[in-house]
C-alpha cells in the first residue's frame, strides 16, 4: 500500500484564553485510505508517544452525520471535496508532500475552546429558541395520513438535511448563521405540523441569531459551496418572506 507524507501547520490553543498559534507537524505513513480524521489519530497517537499533548479535535460518528468534524482545511471549511465532512474527506484528495493549513472555524459566535475545537452551543440556543411544534389534531390521526404536496415534502427534506455543523458560518466573510437559520426555519414552515408556530418562530430564532453575534448575509453564497449537505441558499430567500410576513 502506498504511503505519504504531509507538511501539517495545525493551529494549537490551550484554551479560550489563549493566544494561539500555528505549529508545525510531519504527517508520515499516511495512506490515501485513511479518512482526514484517521491521519489525525496517526499524528496525535504518535506525540502521545512522545509525551506531547495530542490535537484536540471534534468528532463522533465519522459517517458525516453528526456535523462534529468543524475545521478549516487549506482555507476550506471541511476540506476541498465539495459535499463531504471532514470525517468523510478521505486523504487520496491530497499528494505526497502536499502541506496542509488546518485551522477551527473562526467566528466571534465560535469561541476556540482548544486547538481545533469550538463552542458551537450558540446553534442549540438559536434552536431552542424556536420552540416546540404544536399540532392541532383532534382525534389524533395518523401523521403519515396528513396529505402534504410531494414538491413541499421534498423541500422540507432537503432543508432537514442540515446537519448544524457551521461550515456555513465559518465560509462567510461576516460570519452570517441564516443558511443555518432558514434550513430550520424551512424544514418546519413548509409541513403542516410546523405551520402553526411558524410566524412566532421565524421571529424568535432571528432574534437568537442576532443576540448571538452572528454577522449579516450578503449573498455571496460562500455558505453554499462549504456546506457538506449543499443546503439551497433558496432557504434564506424562505427566511427573509417568512420573517416579513410575521
Amino acid at each position: 500500500m502506498d504511503t505519504m507524507k504531509l507538511h501539517l501547520k495545525v493551529w494549537r490553543q490551550k484554551d479560550k484564553n489563549d493566544k494561539g498559534r500555528m505549529v508545525s507537524y510531519e504527517a508520515n505513513n499516511v495512506s490515501e485510505h485513511m479518512s482526514f480524521l484517521e491521519m489525525l489519530d496517526v499524528v496525535n497517537d504518535d506525540l502521545i508517544k512522545k509525551g506531547d499533548d495530542p490535537i484536540a479535535f471534534d468528532h463522533d460518528c465519522r459517517e458525516g452525520i453528526c456535523g462534529s468534524c468543524s475545521m478549516v482545511i487549506n482555507g476550506v471549511p471541511h476540506g476541498p471535496e465539495k459535499g463531504t465532512t471532514t470525517c468523510q474527506l478521505h486523504m487520496r484528495k491530497f499528494k505526497d508532500g502536499d502541506t496542509v493549513v488546518i485551522e477551527p472555524w473562526r467566528a466571534k459566535a465560535f469561541p476556540v475552546t482548544k486547538d481545533l475545537v469550538v463552542d458551537r452551543s450558540a446553534f442549540d440556543r438559536i434552536i431552542q429558541a424556536g420552540g416546540y411544534v404544536n399540532v392541532n389534531t383532534g382525534g389524533a390521526p395518523d401523521g403519515n395520513a396528513l396529505p402534504i404536496p410531494k414538491v413541499d415534502a421534498d423541500l422540507a427534506m432537503d432543508a432537514a438535511t442540515c446537519i448544524g455543523c457551521g461550515a456555513c458560518v465559518a465560509a462567510c466573510k461576516n460570519a452570517s448563521a441564516m443558511l443555518f437559520v432558514s434550513a430550520k426555519v424551512s424544514h418546519l414552515a413548509l409541513l403542516p405540523q410546523g405551520v402553526v408556530e411558524k410566524k412566532e418562530r421565524v421571529r424568535k430564532m432571528v432574534s437568537a441569531m442576532d443576540k448571538e453575534g452572528f454577522g449579516n448575509c450578503t449573498n455571496q453564497y460562500e455558505c453554499e459551496a462549504a456546506c457538506p449537505k449543499e443546503i439551497s441558499v433558496n432557504f434564506i430567500t424562505k427566511l427573509n418572506r417568512e420573517f416579513i410576513s410575521s
